[in-house]
C-alpha cells in the first residue's frame, strides 16, 4: 500500500515540475517571437501541433498532480496525532478490490490515451505531403556550425537560414533535409517544430511553414562536442518580396574592387581558401563556411558574436578568443596582413 502511495506522489511531482516548467517558461519568453525562443509561443504547423499536445498533457497530469495531492494532504489532516496522549490508529483495511482495481485501470487508460494522441500527432506531421509551391534546404550540421544549401536556387547560405513566409491562401512550407558531417546534432527552433537530430550516413527530415515573419532564434539540441553551447542558429521568415530579393543576392558572385587586392591576395596565398569557397575566386574549400556573402550575415561563428569588422579581424586572428575548441586555427597572420584580409572580406555582401 505505502510503496503504490509513493509511487504516485513521484507521479504527481512531475505533473508539478510540468506546471513549473510551463510558468517558467511564459513569464521567461513573454517578449514575443523575435527575442527569446519558446514553445509557448508557436508560429508554425508543427510547433502549434506540439503546442497543443503540451496543454493536453499538462491538463491531465495536472488534474492527477491535484486529486494525489489533495487526497494527501486530507490524509495528513485527518488522521495526524492530536496530542501526546493520542495513540489511536485509524481503522485498518486490508485489501480492496475496487481500490486495487482503480488505480490499476485508470493509469493504463491514461497511458493509453497520452500514447495516441501523440501518435496521431508525429503521423499528422511526418505524413504531411509537400506541395508543389515547397521549398527545399538540405541542413547540413558540422562542429560546430550550420550549412544551409537550397539546391533548386544554387544557393550556400551558412548559419542563417531564409525562408519565405506562408499562408493559408498561398502556403509555401520549407522542407528541411537533414545530414550530418560528422557527429550527432539536433536542428531545433522551439517557435517552428520539435527537435530533430542529424545523424552521420543517415537522412531525416521535417518542415516548417513560418506564419509570421521576424527571426526566429535556435540552436544545436544535441551535444556534439566542446562548442556544442555555441552551436546557434537564426531562421528569418522573409515577405515574398524580400525574400526575392535575398535570393537574388545570394545568387550574385562575389564582388570586390582593386582597393582590397592586397587582402584577396592574402586569402589566396594562405590555406584559408583550401576551408572556405567565395565564388567568383580560385578558393573553393569546402571544410568551411561558404563566404561568398559573410557580411550579409547577421553574426559570426554561428551567432557567437555579431558582424562586425572587428569582431571578424579578432576571430581570424585568433578564433578561440570567441569560440574555444573551433576547428578553425588561428592562421598566424601579422598585423598588416590582419588588416588587409580583413578588408576584404569586409567586402563580401
Amino acid at each position: 500500500m505505502l510503496a503504490k502511495c509513493l509511487r504516485c506522489v513521484s507521479f504527481s511531482a512531475k505533473s508539478w515540475y510540468v506546471l513549473f516548467a510551463f510558468l517558467s517558461f511564459q513569464t521567461a519568453f513573454a517578449d514575443g517571437p523575435q527575442s527569446t525562443p519558446s514553445i509557448f509561443a508557436p508560429t508554425s504547423t508543427p510547433a502549434h501541433e506540439i503546442y497543443d499536445l503540451s496543454l493536453f498533457v499538462l491538463t491531465i497530469t495536472g488534474a492527477i498532480f491535484v486529486v494525489v495531492a489533495g487526497l494527501l494532504a486530507f490524509v495528513i489532516f485527518r488522521y495526524r496525532q492530536r496530542g501526546p496522549d493520542d495513540i489511536t490508529e485509524p481503522a485498518q483495511i486490508y485489501g480492496s478490490n475496487q481500490v486495487e482495481l482503480a488505480w490499476t485501470v485508470i493509469p493504463v487508460l491514461i497511458v493509453v490515451v497520452l500514447f495516441l494522441t501523440t501518435a496521431r500527432m508525429i503521423f499528422a506531421i511526418q505524413d504531411a505531403p509537400p506541395p508543389k509551391t515547397a521549398l527545399d534546404v538540405t541542413v547540413v550540421g558540422h562542429q560546430f556550425w550550420w550549412e544551409f544549401n537550397y539546391p533548386k536556387l544554387g544557393i550556400h547560405a551558412v548559419n542563417e537560414l531564409h525562408v519565405p513566409l506562408s499562408n493559408t491562401e498561398a502556403p509555401t512550407p520549407t522542407y528541411l533535409k537533414l545530414l550530418s558531417a560528422d557527429v550527432i546534432h539536433s536542428f531545433w527552433v522551439p517557435q517552428l517544430a520539435g527537435k530533430t537530430d542529424l545523424l552521420p550516413n543517415n537522412v531525416n527530415g521535417m518542415w516548417i511553414d513560418p506564419l509570421h515573419t521576424g527571426m526566429y532564434v535556435g540552436q544545436c539540441a544535441q551535444f556534439c562536442g566542446v562548442q556544442h553551447a555555441k552551436m546557434l542558429l537564426r531562421v528569418y521568415v522573409d515577405t515574398p518580396e524580400q525574400f526575392a530579393a535575398w535570393v537574388k543576392n545570394q545568387q550574385q558572385p562575389a564582388v570586390s574592387d582593386e582597393s582590397v587586392a592586397a587582402g584577396r591576395h592574402v586569402f589566396e596565398t594562405q590555406s584559408c581558401m583550401n576551408c572556405h569557397t567565395i565564388q567568383g575566386t580560385a578558393a573553393t574549400g569546402r571544410f568551411g563556411p561558404d563566404l561568398t556573402h559573410l557580411m550579409s550575415r547577421d553574426t559570426l561563428a554561428s551567432g557567437a558574436m555579431d558582424n562586425t569588422k572587428e569582431n571578424l579581424r579578432e576571430w581570424i586572428r585568433h578564433p578561440d578568443t570567441f569560440k574555444e575548441g573551433a576547428l578553425m586555427p588561428a592562421m598566424q597572420l601579422n598585423d598588416q596582413q590582419l588588416d588587409q584580409v580583413t578588408a576584404y572580406l569586409a567586402t563580401l555582401k
